[in-house]
């Protein structure tokens, strides 16, 4: 059989619509400029609509009057505040809820998590239904049921339900007394800060010297004592410099305190109660993921069963739990954002919602407000990814 020979030659090159990596990058140039010029044509027919109508651009609006109030605010806000100061009162209130979500549903997800797996039938069966019920029913709807069966039904103002005559709940909201700080009471923040860093350092000190002598102190009940007793006893040399503002009636409503409103409530626990379905099914599945030998090895050395649970199986479980834990996080933080339905004065309901409709800044209030979002999410998110990688198992 004749070969044919390679008549090229030396030193010639093929085309360059031969050459794989040439025409690839030339697709790609070609890609991102009709990306490129597509986002043009949809700035420059925007800019042409909004011309047209004589709609103004520009974040000018944030430093004009706003000329409504907000029921809740965590900063100083009035009706002759700006646009902007209303941006700010709601990107505070959406933290506050999303901040405080996360904690509870937290907490929730992983006591439910654990009960699921308890050896007591009963407990697992509670644990279970818990599970079942609220994760199958739409967010939509639990807001709506603490909203208006539960918190809208709640008696007058004058008819409160008091636990000690001191916290009051009615269908306005949850009174609680307010502390009033008075000169002095810096020393306590300064002591509860020093007892967490002291608390920290004696964790990791007492990890180390645990590996490295099998000697453990109990380090979380001395941090325990630390973080609550340093600052209580402050308290007490210092002469508790504390005054409290008792909420009182005052004809229809009360004054004073520290007033909780029930928009914010019924979101809150609508928001905890149903992400902590999920969590809980994420923690399940972590510890089930973990190999039974681990257990039977610990038990082998009589460990308590809460010692195998907490230095055994959850460190282990947290590096399948984190990563969709994460999501949750995540989803909780943005469905804050049905507030909307309820009235409670998130970023949605009175910036991308009153403050759009007053000023007609649609493209600027809802490009401010999706920017939040992501934000948030990503900080979340990059705050969740540096702790998985802290307690991801290193391979030697």
């Amino acid at each position: 059989m004749s070969v044919r020979p390679n008549t090229r030659p030396a030193g010639h090159k093929p085309p360059f619509w031969r050459d794989r990596a040439k025409r690839a990058l030339i697709f790609q140039l070609l890609l991102v400029a009709a990306v490129a010029a597509f986002l043009l044509y949809i700035v420059g027919n925007v800019q042409d609509n909004l011309s047209a109508r004589g709609i103004t651009t520009g974040f000018g609006f944030l430093s004009n009057t706003a000329g409504f109030g907000i029921v809740q605010s965590l900063i100083d806000y009035s009706s002759q505040s700006t646009y902007g100061r209303t941006f700010l009162v709601g990107l505070l209130n959406t933290l506050l809820v999303g901040g405080l979500g996360v904690l509870a549903a937290t907490i929730i997800g992983f006591i439910v998590g654990i009960a699921r797996l308890s050896p007591n039938w009963l407990l697992a069966r509670l644990a279970n239904a818990y599970i079942e019920t609220f994760r199958n029913i739409p967010l939509l709807l639990q807001i709506f049921f603490w909203y208006y069966a539960v918190l809208r039904t709640l008696p007058s103002a004058r008819d409160s339900l008091a636990f000690g005559e001191v916290i009051f709940l009615n269908v306005r909201g949850l009174y609680l007394p307010e502390p009033l700080f008075e000169s002095g009471f810096g020393l306590i923040p300064a002591t509860f800060i020093l007892a967490i860093i002291a608390s920290i350092a004696l964790v990791i000190w007492n990890k180390r010297r645990h590996e490295a002598t099998g000697k453990r102190l109990p380090a979380y009940w001395i941090s325990f004592a630390l973080i609550f007793g340093l600052p209580l006893l402050v308290l007490v040399a210092t002469g508790v410099p504390i005054t409290w503002d008792i909420p009182e009636l005052r004809g229809f409503n009360f004054r004073g305190g520290i007033t909780i409103i029930p928009e914010f409530l019924a979101l809150w626990l609508a928001l905890s109660i149903y992400t902590a379905s999920f969590i809980a099914e994420i923690v399940r599945s972590g510890i089930q993921a973990i190999s039974h030998g681990q257990t039977e090895a610990a038990q082998a050395l009589s460990l308590p069963r809460n010692l195998v649970l907490r230095l055994v199986v959850i460190p282990q479980a947290l590096r399948v739990i984190i990563p969709p834990l994460t999501s949750q996080y995540l989803n909780l933080i943005k469905n804050s954002s049905l507030a909307t339905a309820i009235g409670y004065p998130d970023l949605v309901s009175v910036f991308a919602g009153t403050t759009l409709n007053q000023t007609g800044q649609a493209i600027e209030v809802i490009a401010m407000t999706m920017a939040v979002y992501l934000t948030i999410s990503l900080l979340v998110s990059m705050f969740m990814n540096w702790f998985n990688a802290r307690v991801a198992l290193v391979e030697r």
